[in-house]
């Protein structure tokens, strides 16, 4: 099980304990999520398409994608401004639909706002492409999103990082070197 059984896992404060401004409810509990949880999602994915990643190695995005790829995960840029490239050797497409291969899991670096529009489009290519997780990076939390991937059959994880997590569960011995 993902969460503890008590309270719904997207309810939130922020991970510094203030309460956040996008939260969607006026209900704040903390996420949590099993170690396992999350290790089973690195385990089971293999192909990444990063939602917002960047060209520019000042960003977030462009350096998780980096950390990724040097993890062994194919990671797909997806950009609807910078679409005409390539970053870390892959291919930028302008959609998650406008991907021909599959991927397990969508990252989203996009803000709030987008949340909910871009968990309605991994939904709906939720067969087509094999997605499996939708992830949203450091303080991106959306609790229609939540519902509407859990509802759909989708695992979500809101409010993290993937780096961060990975280099923490390698420590633990949850992931392998």
């Amino acid at each position: 099980m993902p969460r503890k059984a008590l309270t719904p896992f997207w309810k939130s404060v922020s991970r510094c304990g203030v309460v956040a401004s996008w939260a969607t409810t006026n209900t704040m509990e903390p996420l949590i999520y099993s170690d396992d949880y999350i290790a089973g999602i690195f385990k089971r994915v293999k192909t990444i398409a990063i939602i917002g990643a960047s060209p520019k190695p000042h960003r977030a995005s462009h350096r998780v994608m980096k950390f990724l790829q040097e993890r062994g995960y194919r990671v797909i840029p997806v950009n609807t401004r910078k679409n005409d490239g390539f970053i870390h050797g892959e291919k930028v497409y302008n959609s998650l639909a406008d991907i021909p291969d599959d991927f397990q899991m969508v990252d989203i670096f996009r803000n709030i706002e987008r949340a909910i529009d871009i968990t309605d489009e991994a939904i709906a290519l939720l067969a087509a492409k094999s997605i499996e997780t939708i992830w949203m990076q450091l303080e991106i939390r959306d609790d229609a999103a939540a519902t509407r991937a859990e509802d759909a059959g989708i695992q979500m994880v809101m409010d993290r990082c993937p780096a961060i997590e990975i280099r923490r569960l390698v420590g633990s011995g949850h992931l392998p070197t």
